[in-house]
């Protein structure tokens, strides 16, 4: 066996969802385990979102009263993926596994000081299914405060919601002067504020509290986590993966493994070359990952004769970035404009081609898949004024604050659909005819195309208390809007293939002896698919929980 540096029980590679959980199982074990990120910062692209673990049968429905069990959701996802049954890595061996042990890991969290709860409405991403769940099976955590993480605390990721305020509420405040738990969400909010003044605490909310609570829980269990190490290369002796060789201060350490080596090191969304490569219409420019997110390790995984899957599919997030913006830490998102009333997306031809709302996911691979065709990417959002004056655009809804954009260019504005199809460089018949069958839908309520409104999703992403329905009103009254809309990403979704135990598998279906994979280093349970808010997240986490048990159970 080759000479290490270090030895320990299990390594794992990268600090996302799915890192802390197996170093707890492994220290639950008395095992010897340390967590390995190569960037400086702790937390990974998951501290960085919004944080949500999708649970079936979670124990926190069951708290509130909403009905779920492994039979109900197991006829969601076989509805969702009817006719994708055996795509490698969403076999329904793999799916039962999470099913069955993804509210297992909820209580193992909870009782290792994690602190987690649900978003009481949140509907699943095509809760019109059988088997769907319209309040929704997301698991959130708790408000954090970094100061719990001592010196690390500095290390932890920062997320896009870096105040105490839950993520449930932010997404509701669209409703502030409707409803008077919004109001009341929105006092707390300001007490907590001028409560951290005396006491000093710094709560964050989402993703960051997750790994806040995720990233204390396993320091506190005795997790050795190392940053700026950066592993270069997977070892391997007589075909079994035995460790890795990891750059620390600019120097090559090798790192023994005995049970295994679990690679946690997110996607490639920062890699032009594999996006060249796997995903030739989108840019890295436009991806709200984490700068590391490199897929360093997806050559090394082939070297060694890994399966790969869904390297084509991103976990998209409709996005527009308007001049200014190209360096936002979140790009401008656009999931609730174009399903809001009053407006819709075409193609740059003019046509509506899909269902605005529903999942992010659905929403990009339909840009993508369009722009095989024609031309798609980017696509239009168009709006009239009533949808500029309600929704805006990315939340600016006075021609004030857009006048640097539509002197660049970015937005486009007429008095006519016409004269805006000319602005768009498409046939104003075209659009014209586009809006007047979109306006009869509206009129009806009812999308016969594409049944925008037809699931509680969409109508959540609405505004209910439009008079003509969450996601209807007629585009009718001038000035109208038009501005781009991009396939941007919160990471990819594909990667290695892997087992119900988070096994890399070779091309012969076979695992790959002490190697694992988790995250969007492995190619996802759901296949092309996104059943709900936190799909990416909650199977990161017992995918990751999952490994730990098996290298301990063979060990």
């Amino acid at each position: 066996m080759s000479q290490f540096d270090e030895t320990f029980d299990f390594i794992v590679v990268g600090c996302g969802a799915g890192s802390m959980p197996a170093a707890m199982v492994m220290r639950d074990a008395g095992k010897s385990v340390v967590v390995l990120e190569k960037s400086d910062s702790v937390g990974g692209t998951t501290a960085k979102s919004g944080g949500v673990m999708w649970i079936p049968n979670n124990p926190f429905m069951a708290r509130d009263g909403v009905q779920d069990s492994y039979e109900q959701a197991e006829q969601y996802l076989n509805s969702l993926i009817a006719g994708h049954e055996n795509v490698p890595g969403s076999t329904p061996e793999r799916r039962a596994a999470y099913l069955k042990h993804s509210p297992e890991l909820v209580h193992f969290l909870l009782a290792h000081g994690v602190k987690l709860t649900r978003v009481p409405y949140w509907p699943d991403y095509y809760d019109d299914l059988p088997g769907g769940c319209e309040p929704g099976r997301t698991v959130v955590a708790e408000l954090f405060d970094t100061k719990q993480l001592g010196a690390r605390r500095k290390q932890l990721q920062r997320g896009f919601l870096p105040l105490p305020l839950m993520l449930g509420d932010a997404l509701r405040l669209g409703y502030l002067g409707k409803e008077w738990s919004v109001r009341w969400a929105v006092v707390k909010f300001v007490g907590r504020l001028i409560a951290q003044l005396f006491t000093g605490k710094r709560r964050v909310s989402a993703g960051a509290a997750l790994q806040g609570w995720m990233i204390k829980a396993g320091l506190d269990h005795g997790v050795e986590l190392r940053t700026d190490a950066a592993v270069s290369q997977l070892l391997v002796d007589s075909g079994r993966v035995t460790g890795v060789e990891v750059v620390i201060d600019g120097q090559p350490r090798r790192l023994g493994a005995s049970l295994g080596v679990l690679v946690n090191a997110g996607g490639f969304a920062h890699s032009a070359e594999l996006r060249a490569q796997y995903l030739p219409a989108t840019q890295a420019s436009w991806t709200n990952t984490i700068p590391s997110d490199t897929g360093d390790l997806i050559p090394q995984l082939g070297e060694l004769g890994a399966q790969f899957a869904n390297m084509d599919t991103l976990l998209g997030y409709q996005s527009a970035v308007p001049p200014g913006h190209e360096n936002d830490y979140v790009k401008p998102g656009m999931q609730k404009t174009t399903v809001a009333p009053h407006c819709i997306l075409v193609d740059q031809s003019g046509v509506r081609y899909m269902n605005e709302g529903g999942s992010y996911v659905a929403y990009c691979r339909n840009m993508l898949e369009r722009n095989k065709t024609v031309p798609a990417v980017p696509s239009w959002a168009v709006m009239d004024h009533q949808g500029f004056k309600s929704v805006g655009v990315t939340g600016k809804k006075s021609l004030r604050q857009v006048k640097p954009w539509l002197e660049s260019g970015f937005l486009k504005m007429a008095d006519s659909l016409a004269d805006l199809a000319i602005q768009m460089d498409c046939d104003p018949d075209v659009l014209q005819a586009t809006v007047a069958r979109f306006n009869g839908f509206a009129r009806q309520g009812k999308d016969e195309d594409f049944n925008r409104g037809g699931r509680a999703y969409d109508r959540w992403l609405g505004n209910k208390y439009n008079p003509s329905g969450a996601n209807f009103g007629e585009l009718s009254q001038g000035p109208f809007f038009a501005f781009p809309v991009i396939p941007g990403d919160v990471s990819t979704y594909g990667g290695a293939v892997t087992d119900e135990h988070a096994r890399v598998l070779n091309q012969d279906g076979n695992p790959i002896p002490g190697l694992y994979a988790t995250g969007t280093s492995a190619a996802s349970v759901f296949g092309h698919f996104y059943p709900g808010a936190g799909a990416s997240i909650g199977p990161s986490a017992t995918f990751g929980y999952l490994a730990a048990r098996h290298a301990v159970a063979n060990s």
